[in-house]
């Protein structure tokens, strides 16, 4: 893939050296607007008057508006979008939802970064229809590269709503003037900001695979919108032209009321409830005249852009007139107050729609939020109540966004466990500090005690000063731990390397409309060796966690069915004796394709109860299913308790006796995305113009391409054959149905009787019975005890015959299919 920066700069170039042709130009100079070039960065921009400097911050003299905002109408955080829709709603945009910030639907993206991240890649590319054409939405997205700059520079989010303006158009209805003037006039009528304060800056872009040519809105220093005409998808090779054009505008709201009401910062206008109570838990008194000085350049200090930040704080100190230890100390400690708050409410907004914080992937950038908060309440000795903080937001943000007020104890439950093991992490590093400080403590060694062992640089930081040494903590600290986190993951992606199938038609799956058919007729579309394309198969491939058919094409075995794209190749046990163009019999193995079919359905079901008891942030992380038995991988904070399995099953086993229909229809995906949500993307995402969606209504709807019976009935039975904790955000299911699983109870059944046998006891009395023999084992045996061997114990359990078994092996520490053995051999070791 090509450098992003690369692509900008060519673009930028390309576009300014004819910008008539690639901005609105004509639009412009219709509103009055004139062209300048800023003698700083040498770019071009837009004004109503004569300008030699650019709208830019660094060009301009920073942040301007601060107490002195030139927008007439004061709009607060639900205000100003209520404004905005209002005004695009009239030009003729509709206002859809938003999406989860969790992109199930993407492959290359665990988080949305922006409005048209849920557009990307089928909307854009002119394959799906959009939800609506052009249309609003109010988008909260998460980015983790501006960790280290929250709380600092008064505008920098970890999570923020992107207003987002769309439309997805043929080339000759695609009009970025009237684009242009649909937002220049929410500038003018909703916020009332004077047409002479605008600066209109022609630039590029790039994100998503995605490239064009945008205009950014600034005024008083402040970036307000940046409106890409998205033109091109980026290749390897370069750019190619897409075949609809695209608007892509996303402006950060939290700017926009910030604008509007020009306060000290962002924060006091994002989340102005959390604010005060903040202040007072913190007890934190705001120098209104340090602030007022401060402010207009505290846009300097975004790491992203500064090469040296200590040369820069001095260089702010000198202009506001503070000593820079002071100006740090004040400042640094209003910005871990402000960190909190944004913090809290990124932790709301991500854990309510299904994300875990976690050691690995995604996930591992909320664990560094959540700990970076926590770090900052104990460094100040606050007395925050974070969960407090975390209920304070959704309910400010309910008339936006009254999902969030929906899944608050499960986002409760997931804090509690999370600041557990943060506590745990403490006390653990306390210990391992100590031998610490004995070494050099630079930012290599913090970056790999964090990765390693958890340990927050601040609390390093701490204990060194109690024996007077000094420990110096990157300010872009957190942001490098995000780097390295992303480097580690994509050592382990999997390459992947594909056949030639140009030209080749998809295939027809014909295990999607029954899957009791076991036969067809097909025609020879290619051959590649030992691997043979039918025009349509009943063979199902290996996907989704399920194992393939097998069978037999013109009597020649199946060894293994592949699905590359839409296309499904059948690999032969040897060389094919057809040839292209020739109509051959496919046969597969209906017993191996029933016992798949029955796990893949307890796959679905299993999913639906988990959901059911433990909380809406399950989703399903990944699956397997085989004929002999499946597991299904659930996002989970921790391990389960034994109840927790048993009420899993339970539920399980209640939906079955209720024999309810499994609907498998194939539905445009916009239409099922809009009927079902997002919810349907479990276990990853899907490709395609058409899903196929499995529903047991009113229970678990799933886009799905496995084979599936028509009742929930048809897999009689599941059961729940052990749970592990696979991972520190997933938690693994392996289970048993149908047939199989009445052989595991059996089996169980068969166990207890031979122990029973072996002991010569009664089933109720196993448990006591096998507590003294090991209890006896370990004095006679083991320690070398005179005492005559007998056993008599006689406690009754009530357990059933699953428990028993589960207690025995706790007690013996061994597995149920060693139990015979190791009661044996204690016996024979005792009767010596």
């Amino acid at each position: 893939m090509l450098d992003n920066k690369k692509i900008k700069e060519d673009l930028r170039k390309k576009a300014f050296s004819k910008p008539e042709k690639y901005y609105p130009v004509d639009v412009l100079k219709s509103l009055g607007y004139i062209l300048n070039k800023c003698k700083n960065c040498k770019r071009i921009f837009y004004t109503l008057e004569e300008k030699d400097l650019c709208g830019e911050g660094n060009c301009s003299g920073g942040f301007r508006f601060i107490n002195d905002s030139p927008a007439r109408n004061k709009l607060d955080y639900i205000g100003a979008w209520k404004e905005f829709s209002n005004i695009l709603k009239k030009k003729g945009y509709a206002e859809i939802k938003r999406y989860p910030v969790v992109a199930r639907w993407r492959k290359d993206e665990y988080w949305v970064g922006a409005s048209i991240y849920d557009f990307q890649p089928y909307v854009v590319s002119g394959e799906v229809e959009p939800p609506a054409n052009p249309l609003i939405v109010p988008q909260l997205c998460m980015r983790f590269n501006d960790i280290d700059n929250v709380g600092i520079t008064g505008a920098h989010y970890s999570c923020f709503l992107m207003s987002g303006q769309h439309a997805f158009v043929p080339s000759e209805k695609y009009d970025i003037g009237k684009y242009f003037s649909d937002l220049h006039e929410f500038f003018l009528r909703g916020l009332k900001i004077p047409k002479d304060e605008l600066y209109i800056m022609p630039d590029s872009w790039t994100g998503g695979g995605n490239a064009g040519v945008s205009c950014e809105f600034f005024s008083r220093g402040l970036e307000l919108a940046n409106q890409v005409y998205m033109q091109y998808e980026v290749l390897d090779k370069g750019l190619r032209e897409l075949k609809i054009k695209v608007l892509d505008m996303g402006m950060g709201h939290e700017r926009v009321s910030w604008f509007s009401q020009g306060k000290s910062t962002s924060y006091e206008t994002t989340f102005p409830t959390i604010v005060r109570k903040l202040k007072k838990i913190t007890n934190i008194k705001v120098d209104n005249d340090l602030m007022k000085n401060f402010l207009p350049y505290s846009s300097y200090l975004n790491i992203d852009e500064v090469d040296n930040i200590d040369k820069t704080w001095k260089d702010i100190s000198k202009k506001v007139g503070y000593d820079v230890s002071e100006l740090k100390n004040k400042i640094l400690e209003l910005g871990a107050m402000y960190s909190i708050g944004e913090h809290s409410r990124a932790l709301l907004v991500s854990l309510s729609d299904g994300a875990l914080p976690s050691n690995v992937g995604g996930g591992y950038n909320l664990r560094i939020l959540y700990r970076r908060a926590l770090s900052f309440i104990d460094q100040y000795n606050w007395e925050v109540d974070f969960l407090s903080l975390v209920e304070e937001h959704a309910n400010y943000l309910r008339p936006l966004f009254p999902e969030l007020s929906e899944n608050l104890n499960d986002v409760q439950k997931i804090l509690d466990v999370e600041k557990s093991k943060y506590e745990n992490t403490k006390e653990k590093s306390r210990k391992l500090i100590s031998g610490l400080i004995k070494k050099n403590i630079d930012e290599n060694l913090l970056l790999e005690v964090y990765n390693s062992q958890g340990i927050n640089p601040e609390l390093i930081k701490e204990e060194a000063s109690k024996l007077k040494k000094k420990v110096d903590i990157p300010d872009d600290f957190y942001l490098k731990v995000s780097e390295l986190n992303e480097k580690k993951e994509q050592k382990h992606q999997t390459k992947k390397s594909d056949l030639s199938l140009d030209n080749v038609q998809e295939t027809e799956a014909l295990y999607l409309k029954d899957y009791k058919k076991t036969e067809n007729k097909g025609k020879i579309l290619k051959i590649i060796k030992d691997l043979v394309v039918l025009d349509k198969t009943v063979a199902y491939p290996t996907s989704g966690g399920q194992l393939h058919d097998l069978g037999k094409v013109n009597g020649i075995e199946i060894i293994d069915v592949i699905k590359q794209g839409n296309v499904i190749l059948h690999k032969l046990k040897e060389k094919p004796n057809f040839k292209v163009n020739d109509t051959v019999s496919v046969k597969i193995n209906l017993e191996r394709r029933l016992l798949l079919t029955v796990h893949h359905d307890a796959a679905h079901i299993l999913n639906g109860a988990a959901k059911k008891v433990l909380g809406n942030h399950i989703n399903q992380a990944s699956a397997f299913k085989d004929t002999e038995k499946g597991h299904l991988d659930i996002t989970h904070y921790q391990s389960l308790k034994e109840e927790e399995i048993k009420e899993i099953e339970d539920c399980a086993n209640a939906i079955i006796d209720k024999r309810i229909s499994i609907d498998s229809d194939i539905v445009l995906r916009n239409d099922a995305e809009k009927e079902f949500g997002m919810g349907i993307y479990q276990g990853g995402a899907i490709p395609g113009k058409y899903l196929r969606i499995v529903s047991i209504k009113g229970f678990d709807v799933e886009a799905c391409g496995g084979t599936h019976s028509e009742n929930t009935s048809t897999v009689k039975l599941i059961k729940i054959t052990k749970s592990s904790k696979i991972s520190d955000s997933v938690v693994r299911l392996e289970y048993v149905a149908g047939q199989k699983a009445q052989n595991y109870l059996n089996k169980e059944k068969n166990l207890i009787g031979e122990l029973s046998e072996i002991l010569n006891i009664d089933k109720k009395y196993l448990i006591g019975r096998v507590e003294e023999l090991f209890s006896k084992w370990k004095r006679i045996v083991k320690k070398g005890s005179d005492e005559v061997f007998v056993l008599e114990s006689k406690v009754e359990s009530k357990l059933g015959d699953e428990e028993v078994l589960e207690k025995l092996t706790q007690v013996l520490k061994t597995q149920k299919e060693h139990l015979v053995n190791t009661v044996s051999r204690f016996l024979k070791d005792l009767k010596k």
